[in-house]
């Protein structure tokens, strides 16, 4: 059963929501376009508001629906983690998109929101005063994944937080930075484009 969990993790993550909102609003390949990914801003950028929240809310939505999944298997938080991780993987590396895929960071959110709903909004409260300040969805995403590590060890005195947690908070943290490689070398070249800008 826990095998099976962990494919439905994968699955689950490898649905490809800014795929398809490409196909079905315009008839593009979003991975040919832009940064080549399939997450929400990409997809805000080429195709619209209203696809891009479609998307970031599909793309949370697996990562929550994964670790719930597990939790009502009763799965330990061991294996829990495994789950949140093979899902981050599907995400990154769909197979039936020749393993091109997002980023990680709407759904590292979703995992996170299903393993700690404090330490999920309090990371989202991290992206959003950060895009609200420099207007660049790249700098908020890497700030968020930064703060993610330390916000889940600040959780274990007030909430029922593990070892596991703790290391796939680390984990996902260095998954969301190695993503973001590129966009890390534009924001020190003074090149990453804000909200708005192509």
């Amino acid at each position: 059963m826990n095998l099976l969990i962990l494919l439905l993790g994968y699955l689950f993550g490898s649905f490809p929501s800014g795929y398809l909102a490409g196909r079905i609003a315009k008839g593009i390949d979003i991975r040919s376009l832009g940064s080549g990914s399939t997450g929400a801003t990409n997809v805000l950028r080429h195709i619209g508001k209203r696809a891009a929240i479609t998307v970031f809310l599909l793309d949370v939505f697996k990562g929550v629906l994964s670790i719930l999944l597990a939790k009502y298997f009763q799965l330990n938080d061991s294996w829990q983690v495994a789950v949140g991780l093979s899902t981050l993987i599907g995400h990154i590396w769909p197979a039936w998109l020749k393993w091109k895929g997002g980023k990680a960071v709407a759904t590292g959110l979703g995992v996170f929101l299903g393993i700690s709903w404090q330490v999920g909004l309090a990371t989202l409260g991290i992206f959003i005063i950060m895009i609200a300040i420099f207007r660049i969805v790249s700098l908020a995403s890497i700030s968020a994944a930064l703060a993610l590590p330390l916000i889940m060890y600040l959780s274990f005195e007030t909430t029922n937080i593990s070892l596991p947690f703790l290391v796939i908070s680390l984990l996902a943290m260095s998954l969301v930075i190695w993503r973001h490689r590129e966009n890390i070398i534009r924001l020190i070249q003074g090149k990453e484009p804000r909200i708005g800008q192509s």
